[in-house]
Parts: C-alpha cells; sequence; structure tokens
C-alpha cells in the first residue's frame, strides 16, 4: 500500500500530455480527471497496425467523453511511442506514469508488451493490449496488472492445426519477417503447431526486404503442402503472397492476422495473387456488435472505412478499462481498480461470433471466452476477402464442452 500512496502523491503533479484532440497542457490534480495512456508503435514496422488501433482508441475517447465520461469525470488521452523497439518500453510506460496515467493501453507488438509487463508489475499499473498475440503478454509469471483482448496464439495453433487436419496437410513450411514482434509470436506458435504437423522448413527475412525468391525457393525445396506467412504486414507480407503465388500458385496459403486488417494494401498485391490465401480474423459479420462498431467508424474515419480486428479490440480495450473504473469507483487506487479489472465480466465482444464474450478473472486475463473470437477468412479471386472458409472454423464453446 506504501508504493501505491506514493504513486498517487507523484502523479498529482501531471506533465503536459498529448490528448484525444491533439496537444495540450494538463493542469490540475489527477482527481479530477482520468488519464488513460497509450504506447502507440506510430514508427517502426509495427506502425502498420498499431496507428490504426491508436485511432480508434482516440475516437472511442471521444465518444466516452461526448457521453459524459467515466463516473462523471473527463477522460484525456497520454500518448508515447516505443519506436518498434521492446527496449524503449519500459521507459514509455514510466513516462505514461508520469503524466497521471491510471491503465496503459499497449498499441504495440508482443515484444514490447512483455516488456512493459515488467514495469506494471513492479510500478502497480494497469496494462491491456489490443493488438499483441503472445499468450505470456498477459499470463503468468509476473502479469497480476498484464492484461490482453485477442484471443491467444495457443488458440492460433490451436485452429491451424484444426484447419490441417480437416485439409489432411502435413507437412508446413513458414516464411517470415524478422521482426521482434514476430519473433515473439513463432517462439510460441511453432512449437504449438510442431504437435500436429511436420515443420520442413523456415525462411526468414528482414522486414524491408526487396526480393524473397532465394528463401522462398528454399522453403519450397522441402516440399510443404502448406505454407505459413508470419509477418507485420505491410511491404513484407506483399512481396511474399506475390511470390509465393509466383511460384507456387497452387499451394494453400495461410496467414497472421494482418493481412486482413490492412486493406489498404490488397490493391497493391499482384493481380490473383491473395487469391485463396486464408488469414487468421476476427470478425465476422453476423456479430451484430461488429456491424454497428463499423457504422459509427466511418462517420470518423470516413464513408468507405472497412473495419479491421484492431479496431474492435482497441474499441473493445477502452471499454474493459471503463467498465472496470466503474466497478471500483475509483481511477486513483491502482490495487481498487486492478482488482476491478479481475471482476469484469460476461461483457459481448465487439470481435467474433456474436456468442463471444470478454471476460477477466484472478486467474484469466485474456478477455475472450471462448475460441470463436478467431475467424478463419478466405481471398477470392479480386484480392479482396471472400468470407469465412469453408474448410474449418473454430468452435464457440469452452473447450471443456467441445467433442
Amino acid at each position: 500500500m506504501q508504493r501505491s500512496r506514493l504513486r498517487a502523491l507523484a502523479a498529482a503533479a501531471l506533465l503536459p500530455v498529448m490528448v484525444a484532440g491533439g496537444c495540450a497542457s494538463v493542469t490540475g490534480p489527477v482527481d479530477d480527471h482520468i488519464v488513460i495512456g497509450m504506447d502507440e508503435d506510430s514508427t517502426g514496422p509495427g506502425a502498420s497496425y498499431s496507428t490504426i488501433a491508436g485511432t480508434t482508441v482516440r475516437a472511442t475517447i471521444d465518444r466516452i467523453n461526448a457521453e459524459g465520461g467515466i463516473n462523471g469525470r473527463e477522460v484525456r488521452l497520454a500518448v508515447e511511442n516505443d519506436e518498434s523497439s521492446p527496449t524503449n518500453t519500459p521507459s514509455i510506460i514510466r513516462k505514461l506514469m508520469d503524466q497521471g496515467a491510471s491503465a496503459v493501453i499497449l498499441s504495440t507488438g508482443s515484444g514490447a508488451a512483455l516488456q512493459a509487463k515488467q514495469v506494471s508489475e513492479s510500478s502497480e499499473i494497469v496494462t491491456i493490449a489490443p493488438t499483441a498475440l503472445t499468450d505470456a503478454v498477459a499470463g503468468p509469471p509476473g502479469n497480476e496488472y498484464a492484461y490482453m483482448v485477442p484471443n491467444p496464439l495457443a488458440q492460433y495453433a490451436d485452429v491451424y492445426c484444426g484447419a490441417f487436419a480437416a485439409t489432411g496437410k502435413q507437412r508446413l513450411g513458414i516464411v517470415a519477417d524478422a521482426s521482434p514482434a514476430i519473433s515473439g509470436i513463432l517462439s510460441t506458435l511453432e512449437p504449438k503447431l510442431e504437435e500436429c504437423i511436420d515443420i520442413v522448413g523456415t525462411q526468414t527475412a528482414a522486414v524491408d526486404a526487396a526480393d524473397l525468391t532465394a528463401g522462398v525457393s528454399r522453403m519450397l525445396a522441402a516440399e510443404p503442402d502448406v505454407v505459413l506467412v508470419a509477418s507485420v504486414g505491410g511491404s513484407f507480407e506483399l512481396l511474399a503472397q506475390n511470390t509465393l503465388h509466383r511460384l507456387a500458385p497452387d499451394l494453400q496459403r495461410y496467414s497472421l492476422a494482418s493481412i486482413g486488417n490492412q486493406p489498404e494494401a490488397w490493391e497493391l498485391a499482384d493481380d490473383g495473387s491473395l487469391d485463396g490465401l486464408v488469414y487468421m480474423g476476427s470478425l465476422s459479420t453476423d456479430n451484430p456488435r461488429t456491424n454497428e462498431l463499423e457504422q459509427w467508424l466511418r462517420t470518423v474515419k470516413g464513408p468507405d472505412y472497412s473495419l479491421t480486428a484492431y479496431d474492435a479490440q482497441a474499441y473493445d480495450s477502452v471499454m474493459l478499462i471503463k467498465r472496470a473504473i466503474e466497478l471500483a469507483g475509483t481511477h486513483t487506487d491502482p490495487q481498487l481498480l486492478n482488482d476491478a479489472m479481475q471482476r469484469v465480466q460476461g461483457v459481448p465482444a465487439s470481435f467474433g461470433q456474436e456468442q463471444l464474450s470478454l471476460s477477466f478473472a484472478p486467474d484469466k486475463h485474456i478477455a475472450p471466452d471462448f475460441a470463436c473470437g478467431l475467424v478463419l477468412i478466405e481471398f477470392g479471386p479480386d484480392n479482396a476477402p471472400a468470407g469465412p472458409w469453408p474448410g474449418y472454423q473454430p468452435e464457440c464453446a469452452p473447450e471443456e464442452t467441445r467433442p
């Protein structure tokens, strides 16, 4: 408790912060308003997805304020950038705490979120990750104040394995970028995949690689019957998909979520190079909350905006913090806020199938209650998602009730 009191005293002297509407100097005691911090990876390879989530966090806070704030208090957003470097993250979290943050949204990669976990535990500040996928971000040890919103990589592996079994695939090749985020993801994902399929070759290259022909050719020489592209998206993903389509047009391809959440990239792909690609999505048109969120965001981001999972999970991250503050009745006591976070139960999700709910508990810091926050989506010949892949889909039921 002594550490909590010292932290509260330190937070009372606020520094200037970046607020949702832009730059502004904040004056007055922290109790007069609520500060939510955000580590937004706005430069470096993670920027392709972090900024999508970041703009939605801003819009969501604006919406909350327009509706009266949280517990009658205005919410202000403090923003810092770890520049896609996990080594920067601890100092970024401390800067946000110096600016009075009661909780921090980690709009950054899994590697950075893992580094933030250490600070959240020692400094007693709630952190929540809307884009990180690595289970360890919110898993023990040291996860007392660490939370994440997406379905974890262990469930990604379960869904991929289910798809491999349903289609009779036995030999997997992997093409990956060498970013810290993807390195962290593969360190968790590959051991799980090896339990269901033989990984015959993994080729990695720099995020800014200009040609993947040699690496993809080496991977194909191992004769995989299916391939997974693991990247943060952007130019590397397009280069990998273009190369695979050119060298092995009939090979079944899977991808992580990034390609599905970056619609501006689809039109830059070679004609037909995404046709048949199956990616791990998190959006279902059958979920009315997803459709409602897209309609609202179009009033903010433009009438033709296509919703991404990053948007939905960023929105849900803010709303989960809001719910915890409401349950706690305060935002200034970190222990009470964290206790309240672990009492958030059954919140309907803005992503996944309609039945998906989000909950936390002392022994559950990963929000989705079911695996159906994941949806396998297939691209069509026009290089745009055609809808859920008919080959396999995860069930929306607790693991213990599945056959």
